[in-house]
């Protein structure tokens, strides 16, 4: 359906795309991840040629987008986009939001357009809010409204750029469902995304993007479980995991149980299990004798559903759950039982407790 070669973008002396050639096919729904500033967005505004590339070229079911005399309006109705920012008209209801764009560029009626427009908000599941207007609207309806409103053009292709980023996370997930009902239908994508779970299981193919180009492309079981290139295996092991520095005995506690509860909702961790996950870091803590140098660690296993907490402290040699005194014991059997498995070590002058938490 599209293929670029050898496109390029410049900002100035800063190259944020350099040398990408793709093909992607009809019916793929690809998902590109990477780090902040790796060109993502950019990527996606140049495809659409909301940025206007320094080089290469764009080719849309055969139609070079970036030939002189090509119809740049005519074939941006092809690509639709949906942006972070819903990107809504406030003074318009959802019904006027969704057929301003067929009645203007398509040329429908107004008939034909509000009949495909409430049918587009049924799919989406905001049809009882026809008549509202966008400040009515939570963030998560915003976006299906959005996205209603980019399949009133009938595109061919559909960009989505971090499409949940701007939404409480409780909205998340409905946004998300309505992408993946038009993954099934077939609707052809690419999903600039933070959210690997998703991006896992809709996708056929993933873009690790950096380096201003497509670092590593691959299956998600490809990209997620055995990254071939280095800088690949170390975003994928970063989203999984989580760490924590104290070096003081007055640290923080506040920040970093926030820090935790988020890791652990961003993972859907059931909520059970982060209880006792923050029990045991604090029950852990209550037991070390040298706060200079501690570092708190999380690891979490996609495949295995394996939540794995390390704490490394400075110090002699202590193993914080070999206590005789009974103020302890009582801290050491909140621990035991809230894990299935528990190792401890002693080297290089450290410390290190390894839990493995139960997964209910």
């Amino acid at each position: 359906m599209i293929r670029t070669e050898h496109l390029s973008k410049r900002y100035g002396s800063l190259t944020v795309l350099k040398d990408i050639s793709v093909e992607i096919a009809d019916g793929e729904v690809i998902s590109i991840i990477g780090p902040s500033g790796t060109g993502k967005s950019t990527f996606l505004r140049c495809l659409n040629l909301l940025e206007k590339p320094d080089g290469g070229s764009i080719t849309l079911n055969g139609t070079a987008l970036l030939a002189p005399g090509t119809n740049i309006s005519d074939a941006r109705k092809k690509i639709g986009m949906v942006f972070q920012g819903f990107n809504l008209y406030a003074h318009l209801s959802v019904l006027d939001n969704v057929t301003i764009g067929p009645r203007k560029l398509l040329k429908k009626s107004k008939a034909e357009a509000e009949q495909k427009a409430e049918e587009l908000l049924k799919l989406v599941g905001v049809a009882e809010k026809v008549n509202s207007f966008p400040d009515e609207l939570s963030g998560g309806q915003k976006q299906r409204v959005a996205i209603a409103r980019c399949l009133a053009m009938e595109p061919d292709l559909i960009l989505f750029d971090e499409p949940t980023s701007a939404l409480d996370p409780t909205m998340v997930s409905e946004v998300l469902a309505v992408i993946r009902r038009l993954a099934k239908e077939g609707m052809t994508m690419l999903i600039v995304t933070h959210e690997m779970e998703f991006a896992r299981n809709v996708s056929t193919r993933i873009f690790y993007m950096d380096e201003g180009g497509i670092y590593e492309e691959g299956t998600p079981q490809q990209i997620f479980e055995s990254p071939q290139k280095e800088k690949t295996r170390a975003f994928i092991h970063k989203i999984r995991s989580f760490s924590w520095e104290i070096k003081s005995p007055i640290y923080d506690l506040y920040a970093m149980n926030g820090k935790v509860e988020a890791f652990c909702e961003k993972h859907l961790i059931p909520k059970k299990v982060t209880n006792n996950l923050l029990l045991l870091m604090e029950e852990i803590l209550l037991l070390q004798k040298d706060f200079s140098d501690i570092r708190l660690s999380l690891s979490y296993s996609e495949q295995t559903s394996e939540l794995l907490f390390t704490c490394e402290a400075a110090g002699d040699a202590h193993d914080p759950l070999d206590s005789g005194t009974q103020a302890d014991d009582l801290g050491i059997k909140l621990i035991r039982s809230r894990c299935s498995d528990i190792q401890y070590h002693y080297e290089n002058g450290k410390n290190r407790l390894i839990c493995t938490l139960k997964g209910n």
